[in-house]
C-alpha cells in the first residue's frame, strides 16, 4: 500500500507541475523529450535458447522526439527468467546421483537456478504519422546498438552451501557479454496530458557474446567460443513527455 501511495503521489506531482503545459500536441509536430518505463517479454533463439527459456524485462529510458519526427534515446533493461535448461550438466560436479545438493549439515539443500541479465542500448528511429489522432503520434521504428550481459543466478534457501556461493558461484554462472543490436516496430501515442501516453510493439535483438569467466568449474576450461544470441518479443510502455510551458499572454491598453 505504501508503494501505491508513493506512485500516486508521483503521478499527481507530475500532473500538477505541468498542468499549464503547451497543448500544441494536437495541432503540430513538436520537440518532446520524454522519460518512459516499459515491460517486455522475450523468447530466446540462437545459442541462447540452449541455455535459457523465455524471459521478462523492465526498461527505464529517455528519448527525444524532434519536430521532424526523428527520435533518439538511451535505454537500460533488466532481464529475468526462471528457466535454465542445462543446470544439471553445469552443476554435475556438486550434485548427487539423484540431482540434489548437500549442505554443510549433511541435508539436502533447496536451490533454484534463474536467468539474469541486462542491456544498455542507444537507439534512433522515426515516427510516421499514420493511423494517428495528432501529428505527434503514429507508427514508429527504431534501431539500437549497445551491450548485453547475462548469467545464471544460483539461489539457495536457508542452507549453507559454500561451494555454490560467492566466488565459487562464479565458476558455474556462465557470465557472458558482448555487442548487441536491436530493431523495434510499434505504435506511439502522445496526448495533451502527461498521464495517458504509451507505446507498444515488437522487438528483435541479436548479440555476439563470449564467456567472461577465467574458467568454468564443470569443464575446467575458459569458454572462448563466440556465441550468437537472439531475443525476440514484445514491449509495452508508459511515456511521460516533458512539454514546454506555454508563454503567458500579456495585454496592453
Amino acid at each position: 500500500m505504501r508503494l501505491l501511495r508513493h506512485i500516486a503521489l508521483f503521478v499527481f506531482l507530475i500532473e500538477v507541475g505541468f498542468v499549464s503545459a503547451q497543448t500544441d500536441v494536437q495541432n503540430s509536430s513538436i520537440t518532446a523529450p520524454m522519460v518512459y518505463g516499459s515491460y517486455g517479454f522475450q523468447v530466446p533463439g540462437g545459442d541462447m535458447k540452449d541455455r535459457f527459456g523465455s524471459n521478462s524485462l523492465i526498461s527505464p529510458g529517455f528519448q527525444v522526439k524532434l519536430k521532424s519526427n526523428w527520435m533518439f534515446g538511451l535505454e537500460f533493461s533488466y532481464m529475468w527468467g526462471n528457466k535454465v535448461k542445462n543446470g544439471d550438466e553445469i552443476l554435475q560436479n556438486v550434485l548427487t546421483q539423484d540431482g540434489q545438493v548437500i549442505s554443510t549439515d549433511g541435508t539436502y539443500a533447496i536451490f533454484d537456478l534463474f536467468e539474469r541479465g541486462y542491456t544498455i542500448m542507444g537507439h534512433f528511429g522515426r515516427l510516421f504519422n499514420v493511423l494517428a489522432p495528432n501529428p505527434n503520434s503514429g507508427i514508429f521504428v527504431k534501431v539500437g546498438a549497445g551491450y548485453i550481459q547475462h548469467w545464471i543466478r544460483i539461489q539457495i534457501a536457508d542452507y549453507e552451501v559454500p561451494w555454490l556461493e560467492d566466488d565459487y558461484a562464479k565458476g558455474y554462472d556462465r557470465l557472458s557479454g558482448g555487442f548487441a543490436l536491436s530493431q523495434f516496430v510499434g505504435y506511439l501515442y502522445l496526448g495533451k496530458t502527461r498521464i495517458f501516453n504509451f507505446y507498444a510493439g515488437v522487438e528483435f535483438m541479436q548479440a555476439w557474446t563470449k564467456g567472461m569467466r577465467d574458467v568454468n568449474f564443470d569443464t575446467m576450461q575458459k569458454d572462448d567460443n563466440q556465441h550468437f544470441d537472439i531475443l525476440n518479443g514484445f514491449r509495452i510502455g508508459w511515456v511521460i513527455p516533458i512539454y514546454k510551458r506555454k508563454p503567458k499572454d500579456y495585454y496592453y491598453y
